[in-house]
């Protein structure tokens, strides 16, 4: 399994959001299939309330293809979300990481936009310069 290029990136820019790294990579049995997630986190917050639970699925988008790239990131992030779902965490949330520049120049348009809406696929914009999370989008 061969990490993402801004795999690290994505990991400390999550710590330094407050996230404390629990699994790295997060692994999932699904049938006959184990599925790696790239990281698995829980919130740092006060002992009175329930944490919550995140996996990251690390995206670069630096071949050539940003649509066949996009195709790739959606399926596997749809298989996974069912591989959550089924799983003794099933209220873990699954998140897709993309980096910044490609959501502002194809993420945010067609066709890439109606996907992205149509299957709830919840975004984690990230800084790979800064290593900074700038935006989640739900």
């Amino acid at each position: 399994m061969a990490k993402d290029i801004f795999h690290d990136t994505v990991k400390l820019a999550l710590q330094k959001d407050g996230w404390i790294i629990t699994h790295d990579p997060y692994r999932l049995r699904y049938g006959v299939a184990d599925i790696y997630i790239d990281l698995a986190a829980e919130e740092a917050i006060a002992a009175e309330k329930a944490g919550r639970k995140i996996a990251v699925e690390v995206k670069s988008f630096v071949s050539g293809s940003t649509i066949s790239e996009f195709h790739t990131a959606l399926g596997q992030f749809l298989n996974y979300r069912i591989a959550l779902e089924a799983s003794e965490e099933p209220d873990r949330i699954l998140y897709l990481a993309v980096p910044r520049d490609v959501y502002q120049t194809f993420l945010r348009f067609e066709p890439a936009k109606t996907a992205i809406n149509r299957y709830d696929v919840r975004l984690i914009i990230y800084n790979s310069d800064r290593e900074a999370i700038e935006q989640w989008i739900e």
